[in-house]
């Protein structure tokens, strides 16, 4: 049918468009990959391969001026891309060189390109945002006496940077961090130019890049009035710590100690797997300990405070940090269900450790963790399959069946398969997964081979039983598990 009249043509014209309009273009929605723990987590669609984030810092009570720049594949055809991020305001964003429009649903960041990109079709991302340290404690930046850290873990990255925020999509990093006179800025990685002055006396501009992929939760940029100290561990292993400047003096013989703790993992588990490593101790309160990736976050009054902490207690803690590097860092976890390998296994080490140091036996403290066990499994599920943590309390994933519960199927593991072949599930697991993910499934079947045996049944109810099963070669242990 041929239209004569130029209105109604218009006027169907217009209705065809706004109809055409709502066909192509998808209502803004919270996307996930599904994780049981955090199921809005991380978006589907794409594989990020890098990040280049820009931070343009002036105090710790002002948001930070920052562009995010991702490089990606896509694993499907997108007509919008999301992101997680939240608490920071976006200015602009683009999609392979064209502006983008984009809308906050939830706690994702979803852009809509000008055209969809097409399946395996490169992903050029970037947002020119803030990233705001104010007003939250669950996590993100942490405000610190003379400057600022982050804390990402467990889903705070997106608090920070626009991203894919989950581990099972690592990526390459680039930081490029603006900074005051005055004030240091460090970051994961090693430094990729020398630091750059703006202008004589104001601002400098300071470069760092990962040599391994990382997941966004271990990302760390440090702003302080800090001391960067260098050293050398085993290989020839750059080692840098970040402490505050004023206590680099006193701090000097703790830094002293991680070349030794280096070497004694190395003696267990192999090779160190990252570029450098050293610890960043900050002037803050937070509770916890951290692994950001080669830069792991420490309280200072963990060892300068009042708190009374014995030596051999502080070195252990450094230990179970340092552990971290290969088991959650190196090897991230495929789920955040996942994390008992992480925290069990740094666990078990900062447990050797102690009882290397004969001061708290490997027994002792794996009795006491049976005798816990059953209550630790009720109020937060078995360690493979934990409950979800309250809303507002993402920390709280972060229980007692997790670190000792964890490390206690490590040591029924021992006792099963014998010490020989334990080391060796050690060895392979860190070795096969480095700078990949990987979960549960995929530490029992590597430890079945290693047994010549299907370890299933075996394992299986001390991951997922809601009742800690018999400890081989301790009969004695039996009888009731909780306290």
């Amino acid at each position: 049918m041929q239209l004569t009249s130029p209105r109604l043509r218009a006027a169907l014209l217009a209705a065809a468009s706004l109809t055409l309009v709502a066909a192509v273009v998808p209502v803004p929605k919270a996307l996930g990959i599904g994780d049981p723990l955090f199921p809005e987590l991380g978006n589907p669609g794409y594989d990020v391969l890098s990040y280049d984030l820009s931070f343009a810092y002036k105090d710790n009570r002002t948001p930070l001026d920052a562009v995010t720049v991702i490089d990606a594949r896509t694993l499907e055809r997108l007509e919008t891309v999301n992101l997680d991020f939240t608490h920071g305001k976006v200015a602009s964003a683009e999609v392979n060189g064209e502006p983008a429009t984009f809308a906050s649903v939830g706690e994702d960041l979803v852009l809509t390109p000008a055209r969809p990109v097409e399946r395996g079709a490169p992903l050029h991302v970037t947002i020119r945002h803030t990233s705001d340290p104010r007003g939250r404690g669950d996590g993100g930046w942490v405000v610190t006496d003379d400057g600022l850290a982050m804390a990402n873990q467990a889903d705070a990255a997106h608090r920070v940077f626009p991203c894919n925020d989950h581990p099972a999509d690592k990526a390459y990093f680039t930081f490029r961090i603006t900074a005051p006179a005055g004030t240091t800025a460090v970051a994961n990685g090693v430094p990729g130019a020398l630091p750059a002055a703006l202008r004589a006396g104001s601002a400098t501009t300071w470069t760092y890049r990962t040599l391994h992929p990382m997941a966004t939760e271990l990302a760390q940029v440090s702003l302080g009035t800090s001391a960067v100290v260098h050293g050398t561990g085993p290989h020839g292993l750059p080692l840098r710590d970040v402490v505050p400047a004023a206590d680099r003096e006193r701090l000097e013989p703790w830094l002293k100690k991680t070349a030794g703790h280096i070497e004694w993992m190395e003696a267990r588990v192999g090779r160190y797997p990252f570029e450098n490593y050293g610890v960043l101790i900050a002037k803050a309160r937070t509770g916890f300990e951290l692994e950001t990736q080669t830069l792991s976050l420490f309280e200072s009054g963990l060892f300068t405070g009042g708190g009374g902490y014995p030596e051999w207690y502080v070195e252990s803690v450094m230990v179970h940090e340092l552990a971290h590097q290969w088991f959650g860092d190196s090897v991230s976890p495929r789920t955040w269900s996942d994390l008992w390998l992480n925290e069990g296994h740094a666990t078990w080490y900062e447990a050797l450790y102690a009882d290397g140091l004969g001061k708290y036996s490997l027994e002792r403290r794996m009795r006491e963790a049976y005798q816990r066990s059953d209550q630790w499994r009720a109020a937060g599920g078995p360690p493979a399959a934990p409950k979800p943590a309250a809303p507002g309390e993402k920390i709280g994933l972060f229980r007692p069946a997790v670190y000792d519960g964890a490390a206690l199927i490590l040591y029924a593991l021992r006792q099963e398969i014998g010490a020989e072949a334990f080391d060796r599930v050690e060895r392979r697991w860190v070795g096969e997964h480095r700078d990949a993910v990987a979960g549960t499934g995929d530490f029992v079947r590597l430890a079945s081979q290693e047994a010549g045996r299907d370890l299933g049944p075996f394992l299986e109810p001390w991951l997922y039983g809601k009742t800690t099963p018999a400890m081989p070669g301790h009969p004695e242990w039996g009888g009731p598990k909780s306290v």
